[in-house]
């Protein structure tokens, strides 16, 4: 809280004021001197008569109430502790609603007529343009709380209080009202922790007012202790049913690192180490257990859940059905849906854009198919009889991609076609414009595709004609966006551009419908066989990392599939190859593994060591070939010396008779 400057530097900035419209510098704090110079503006005069408006009649202060019901309803027991504080201070507890129109007042008997004299009652509008610099005014302008003290009032008859106020926030930061505590300067009874109390109070009534509006929503409430939760200090967080932040108190917006610009605009994953999904299964098996949750900062918080068990576990029920495959929906998102809840969260944030002026951004580790994704997403919007443009910023070389993109006229430079080229970006008029990798993008680049998408418009290479385009923009990229604009390695204005709406893709381990991608892969694979895979492989391709993701399990079923023999239909050990088989043959990951869809996973598998497992396969390949050696080492993918030197190693390994 700033000090209040002393008598003489209020009179000679006062007067400086007057004569010259504007305060010096270093006399008084600077958001005094802005609500001067507000006032000023505002044609108040410090000495002059007061032209504010007569209180308001009863009709428009009836309809002011009305209109702030809920607000008074959950401030007057907080403004009712807060007098009891003040009680022999000659003050008032004041309440305005977002106008500065006071609509609820406790006072001090001995301070009731100095009061009225200056309308600091119900129905009087206390903004600054009607009364000059005073707290309640000056905190509804500068949205932040304020002490005025004194002389620090801009009308000379305001001069004898001094006043406190803060503003009450919605859970979204709207204002609501100003929470204030005026008083008598002269009587001695003012005190420096009164702004202190004002915005306590003001809190208090902000988390009542969010608990009570919010009360279908799923709550956090967090602390950096947990004996804090439950507090006046306590942050509180609203999670909407798929999972993004929609309200918040500001402590919280403080703990997350979040501005109020952030709410309804950000997930709760990209703040917290935690997915909702798994909040819901704890608070169901304990509904008042405390959590320790990590930011991705680093920083810890503890937390409890607060959820409307009318509404919640109907959400947990409907999220289970991640194990059904999808309903056949009419858009591509649901035929390639196989059941994750992750990915189905994606796709429905997706569809709710389809179609608007919205860039997408899909987030994802490499091979987790965020180029199909984005051609789902095309296919089942408006645009999808138009192309689908897909350009990989980071396969196109340097010194190609101005021209790549953008196109040129003939003659443009050495080596140009006669006839010239549209470019990718006018490829996609009308359609889709997939930027996959564009975190590779050359910085030059970012700079000439953010005028592109600020202007709608292309300039070909060696033209200055400028050429309208119009196309959906997504988006793609593994690497964090945010951290390499810190580092000056991608534009921070681009990435706000391109960051419309951003979907994170899940890894293929964190996924939970393996057996159901698995069956799809083999099916599109060979459609007019009825593959499968064996029980005890199926068990160890469900529990493995797979850092290729997608991309690395489509390759290795389409290799297996290619050394099936003419008769086979299922897939075993005998048909992976050496790398993969001695990856599955390391202990299962922590990931639990998918259900296995056929029986039982025979216990000996999760022990088998890399020999024996090299072993087994050769000894079904050698099986399913009849003991032809040459077709077993082309089935593993081995040579015939390998499968002979693992042989001999197996049978030298067998214990010896005595």
């Amino acid at each position: 809280m700033p000090s209040i400057p002393t008598p003489i530097a209020l009179r000679q900035a006062r007067q400086h004021l007057l004569e010259s419209g504007q305060c010096p510098g270093g006399l008084v704090h600077e958001r005094l001197t802005r609500s001067w110079s507000r006032s000023m503006a505002a044609g108040l005069v410090p000495t002059g008569r007061v032209l504010a408006p007569e209180p308001a009649s009863s009709g428009s202060l009836r309809q002011a109430l009305s209109a702030s019901h809920a607000l008074l309803a959950h401030s007057r027991p907080i403004m009712e502790y807060v007098f009891d504080q003040v009680r022999h201070s000659q003050s008032v507890v004041v309440l305005a609603d977002p106008r500065g129109m006071l609509v609820h007042t406790l006072g001090d008997p001995l301070f009731a007529d100095k009061a009225a004299r200056v309308a600091l009652a119900c129905g009087a509008s206390w903004h600054e343009e009607d009364r000059g610099t005073n707290a309640i005014g000056t905190a509804l302008v500068e949205g932040s709380a304020v002490q005025i003290h004194g002389s620090e009032h801009f009308l000379e008859r305001n001069s004898f209080l001094t006043c406190a106020a803060s503003p009450i926030l919605s859970a979204t930061g709207d204002l609501l009202g100003i929470l204030d505590i005026s008083g008598d300067h002269r009587s001695g009874q003012a005190h420096g922790h009164t702004l202190g109390l004002v915005s306590t109070a003001a809190r208090m009534i902000e988390n009542r007012l969010l608990v009570a509006t919010c009360q279908r929503n799923l709550r956090l409430h967090l602390h950096t202790q947990p004996e804090g939760i439950g507090s006046v200090a306590e942050g509180i967080v609203v999670v909407s049913e798929d999972g993004w932040i929609v309200g918040a108190n500001r402590v919280a917006l403080t703990q997350l690192g979040l501005q109020t610009g952030d709410i309804g605009a950000t997930l709760l994953e990209r703040v917290l180490d935690v997915r909702l999904d798994d909040l819901l299964t704890r608070h169901q098996r304990r509904s008042s257990q405390t959590h320790m949750l990590r930011l991705h900062s680093g920083a810890t918080l503890f937390a409890q859940l607060q959820a409307d068990a009318a509404t919640w576990p109907t959400r947990r029920a409907s999220s289970a059905a991640h194990l059904q495959p999808a309903q056949p929906a009419g858009d591509a998102l649901a035929q390639i849906d196989t059941g994750d809840a992750r990915w189905r969260a994606a796709a429905d944030k997706v569809r709710r854009v389809v179609g608007k002026p919205i860039a997408v951004l899909i987030q994802g580790e490499c091979g987790v198919g965020k180029e199909v994704f984005a051609r789902a997403l095309h296919a089942s919007g408006p645009r999808h009889a138009a192309p689908f443009v897909a350009i990989n910023c980071g396969a196109i070389p340097e010194s190609l991609i101005e021209a790549e993109l953008f196109g040129y006229v003939g003659g443009a430079f050495t080596g140009a076609r006669k006839e010239g080229s549209l470019g990718r970006l006018r490829e996609a008029h009308g359609g889709t414009l997939f930027l996959d990798e564009i975190g590779d993008m050359p910085l030059p680049m970012q700079t000439r595709l953010l005028r592109v998408l600020q202007e709608r418009s292309v300039t070909p290479v060696g033209s200055g004609t400028a050429v309208p385009v119009d196309f959906a923009l997504v988006c793609a990229t593994h690497c964090q966006l945010l951290e390499a604009a810190a580092q000056g390695r991608f534009r921070q204005d681009l990435y706000y551009r391109i960051n419309g709406l951003t979907v994170q893709l899940p890894a293929l381990r964190e996924r939970s419908d393996f057996a159901a991608l698995a069956q799809r892969l083999l099916h599109d694979l060979h459609p007019e066989r009825a593959l499968q895979l064996a029980p005890d492989l199926y068990a160890r391709l469900a529990g493995y990392a797979w850092p290729g993701n997608l991309r690395q399990v489509a390759s290795v079923l389409r290799t297996a599939c290619a050394m099936l023999g003419d008769e086979e239909d299922t897939l075993d050990w005998g048909h992976m190859p050496d790398d993969l088989i001695a990856a599955l043959s390391l202990p299962l990951n922590n990931a639990v593994a998918a259900p296995c869809p056929a029986g039982p996973v025979p216990a000996q598998s999760a022990t088998l060591n890399l020999q024996e497992l090299s072993h087994a396969a050769i000894q079904q390949a050698l099986q399913s070939t009849r003991g032809n050696v040459t077709q077993a080492a082309r089935q593993l993918g081995i040579s015939r010396q390998t499968i002979y030197r693992k042989l001999e190693g197996s049978a030298a390994r067998q214990p010896r008779s005595v």
